[in-house]
């Protein structure tokens, strides 16, 4: 018995001392680690002082503490930042479909401002500002170093203001100032027309108006093209989107799914990560989907056109997107302000993450810069002579006159859409794709 007393003691003295051993290390580096921490910190209060005390002008205390809260967070990533309690409020309506400003979305790359797209029927975008374009000097003042949230301060201002921004951008061998106008920014978040058969949904922002512009717009159109039949696809036009809400991208993508994932988003704990699924419901029926999309579709947009690829209920047409594949919460502070941090980064059904490496398109199609020359323009558009202008020619006596009325229309429509290369190359490419696929349906070409 005293063997086993004594075996029991001598197990848990090892016991004692094994333990020992490992948690002591362990609890010393969290103590030494708390201990750096709070010498940064005294640090930082140092530093505070000797500013407030001995810089070469008066400071505001609240002005430094900000700039010392922001400069936390951007130097995290280009999309995490501080929010001042102005700043808040105007993200909160900017959400909520209008603001003063001059229309583009930005991001910061390399010290300067870069325009990830224009937004639709802006000031920006009737001054003919690009995606890609690299924004260097506001009214002649240098913006490289500044934060991106002190760059767009200097381009805000009274509605009805003027500003000269000076772009740098690729092809273009010399900077060039961009005189623009600020105004109030009302987006519209979808718009809805019909081309021949085809409807184009224009997605230009994802706020909280986004889906219901969308259903709404899609059902009239069908509507008045009196019933989905009729309807030989849609063009989802993500050109130049620059995002937006997460869960509106969730509900854009469920609107043309029946089922499966959505997206999934990770954070750096794994218990965090969250899974969207598509809910039984597809708006158009079934019908083909063409995405468009360039270097300006990011975030929100990207989550809708890797949805939508890799389900393969949609063709991805255009070029390669922004690659911002990372997810912001916005959370609430003291004071009425808000930190924007990034939390999470979103993965694609099949489990592709496109940070970085944006969505690349199935077809890729570049929109041509320039138009032809007059002299190219006169000589394509010339009327070709044929049969039919020949004096004395024979009439068609094989088909009725509702026969060659309908061939006469689909040429309309076949003319229309040739007419709209030179206006939009991209979207009339997209038209002729659903054109295609329609042609090799089951019941035939939809009229």
């Amino acid at each position: 018995m005293k063997k086993f007393v004594m075996a029991g003691l001598a197990g848990t003295v090892a016991g004692i001392i094994a333990t020992t051993q490992i948690a002591g290390p362990l609890l010393a580096q969290e103590a030494e680690n708390k201990a750096s921490v709070y010498e940064q910190l005294d640090l930082f209060g140092d530093i505070f002082e000797r500013i407030r005390a001995q810089y070469v002008e008066e400071v505001e205390t609240d002005e430094l503490i900000e700039a010392a809260i922001d400069g936390m967070l951007t130097s995290l990533d280009p999309h995490s930042s501080y929010l001042s309690p102005d700043d808040a409020e105007q993200m909160r309506v900017q959400t909520r479909g209008e603001f003063g400003g001059l229309g583009i979305e930005v991001t910061q790359e390399e010290g300067f401002v870069k325009v990830v797209s224009p937004i639709d029927d802006t000031p920006a975008d009737a001054a003919g500002i690009e995606a890609g374009d690299f924004i260097t000097h506001v009214d002649g003042e240098s913006i490289l170093g500044l934060t991106l949230d002190k760059a767009v301060d200097l381009m805000r201002g009274p509605v009805g203001s003027e500003i000269v921004i000076t772009v740098v951008r690729e092809g273009e061998q010399e900077p060039f100032d961009v005189t623009i106008v600020r105004d109030t920014i009302k987006l519209t978040a979808v718009r809805v027309r019909t081309e021949g058969t085809s409807v184009v949904l224009r997605v230009t922002t994802f706020n909280d108006q986004t889906y219901p512009n969308l259903k709404e717009g899609l059902e009239e159109q069908i509507e008045e093209a009196g019933g989905i039949e009729n309807v030989n696809g849609v063009v989802l036009d993500l050109r130049n989107n620059p995002g937006g809400l997460l869960t509106q991208a969730i509900k854009v993508s469920d609107a043309f799914l029946n089922e499966g994932e959505i997206v999934s988003t990770r954070g750096r704990n794994p218990e965090d990560g969250e899974r969207f699924n598509a809910t039984p419901g597809d708006l158009t029926g079934g019908k083909p989907i063409v995405v468009l999309i360039n270097g300006g579709s990011a975030s929100a947009s990207e989550i809708v056109a890797g949805a939508l690829q890799d389900h393969h209920r949609a063709i991805v047409v255009g070029t390669k997107s922004f690659g911002k594949g990372s997810v912001q919460t916005v959370m609430p502070l003291r004071g009425d302000g808000a930190m924007r941090l990034t939390t999470s980064r979103y993965y694609t059904p099949s489990g592709r993450s496109i940070q970085a490496l944006g969505v690349s398109p199935d077809i890729i199609v570049e929109q041509p810069r320039n138009r032809p020359d007059e002299e190219e323009e006169e000589e394509t558009n010339a009327r070709t002579r044929s049969e039919a202008d020949l004096r004395g020619s024979l009439n068609n006596d094989s088909l009725s006159e509702d026969e060659i009325r309908q061939i006469e229309e689909d040429r309309a429509k076949a003319e229309a859409t040739a007419e709209l290369r030179e206006e939009d190359y991209q979207l009339a490419y997209a038209i002729d794709i659903l054109k295609g696929l329609s042609a090799f349906s089951p019941t035939g070409p939809s009229q």
